[in-house]
């Protein structure tokens, strides 16, 4: 099972920006599907970013416009950018890889990773 090690969260102000990182313990050519997730305190973990191949992309609606998620597969890590971070950005970020289901795409279950917190506060 392919495991992840979530990197470069902290503490941020509002308009801010950061850059996370997810290294793969596995080469991503062979992982066609990787997303990014955030879970905030008392709710249920969300998909913030979804990229399918080499370059096509879906966001969650809330950070549309904001944040882009990249890959680098030659160096097995995933990325996420996020600008012009608010409040209602802080939560535990995760990724994972992202397999095809009847009703679109679901994470692997056995493949979390402790993830990185990000705190938008000024």
């Amino acid at each position: 099972q392919v495991q992840f090690v979530e990197s470069g969260g902290g503490l941020v102000q509002p308009g801010g920006s950061l850059r996370l990182s997810c290294a793969a313990s596995r080469s991503l050519f062979s992982i066609f599907v990787m997303g990014w997730y955030r879970q905030a305190p008392g709710k249920q973990r969300d998909l913030v970013a979804r990229i399918i191949g080499s370059s096509s992309t879906n966001y969650a609606d809330s950070v549309k416009g904001r944040f882009t998620i990249s890959r680098d597969n030659a160096k097995n890590t995933l990325y996420l950018q996020m600008n012009d971070l608010k409040r209602e950005d802080t939560a535990v970020y995760y990724c994972n890889e992202e397999r095809s289901t009847p009703t679109g795409f679901a994470p692997l279950v056995g493949s979390w990773g402790q993830g990185t917190q990000v705190t938008v506060s000024s």
